[in-house]
């Protein structure tokens, strides 16, 4: 039988290739998202992968998405925190409502997203969980200090529970990516992009498909031996 992946923010950009990737891989795929019905419908037309709307940053959402989920496709074995925002800022004019959005999706939304699946993972010896982080999460950057903050804090929470989860055959692990060719990136102006690019050594962008083959790698039984660690796919940009 094939197993369950569940991806956050799984109908676009990083998202939606790694929908797609573990699709081709043999999972019976749900993809989360929040506030774009007309791409999520898209999304599902294009490829058969249905779609589940609810934010992450709510945790009896989270609750009641995923028993939507479990009922339709089975139990979640494969779990991919991808969603995530941004609230951009130099600090001295953030917000309170900037730095909480940010957090509250990007930091508790793993909790929320988390939390309910994992007694089911615990009980059925299996898990996988596959928490994309940012390179910005490990060198920090200006103007995200919200962003960062959060980012960084998705690694503590991997390394953590990787050791909660270890012997109960769940691994926890992350996924750190550079700047990727995602619409987001490929609309800002050409000469911001290659100002980004010319401190990339390998010269370009990432692809979002580039990702996706470091998480259908760590969702694979032959990952069983991997957890708590971190995968830098930013071009050799940052090392750590």
């Amino acid at each position: 039988m094939s197993k369950v992946a569940l991806v956050t923010g799984g109908t676009r950009g990083i998202g939606a290739a790694i929908s797609l990737a573990l699709q081709a891989a043999g999972y019976k795929v749900a993809a989360n998202y929040a506030g774009n019905d007309e791409a999520a419908a898209k999304f599902t037309e294009e490829t058969g992968i249905p779609a589940y709307k609810w934010s992450v940053a709510d945790y009896d959402a989270c609750a009641e998405g995923i028993a939507r989920v479990e009922a339709d496709l089975g139990p979640v074995d494969v779990l991919v925190n991808n969603a995530g925002i941004t609230r951009d800022s130099m600090f001295h004019k953030m917000t309170r409502q900037m730095w909480q959005e940010v957090m509250d999706t990007n930091l508790s939304g793993l909790f929320n997203m988390t939390h309910p699946l994992w007694p089911g993972m615990r009980d059925r010896k299996f898990g996988r969980v596959i928490n994309i982080s940012s390179i910005n999460g490990q060198k920090g950057q200006a103007g995200q200090a919200n962003y960062s903050a959060a980012k960084a804090g998705d690694l503590g929470f991997t390394k953590a529970l990787a050791q909660e989860g270890a012997r109960a055959g769940i691994t926890v692990n992350a996924i750190c990516p550079g700047y990727i060719g995602t619409e987001m990136v490929m609309a800002v102006p050409e000469k911001v992009r290659e100002s980004i690019i010319a401190q990339i050594p390998v010269g370009r962008l990432g692809a979002p498909e580039e990702i996706a083959r470091c998480v259908v790698f760590l969702a694979g039984d032959d990952a069983g031996f991997i957890t708590g660690a971190t995968i830098s796919a930013n071009g050799g940009q940052y090392f750590v």
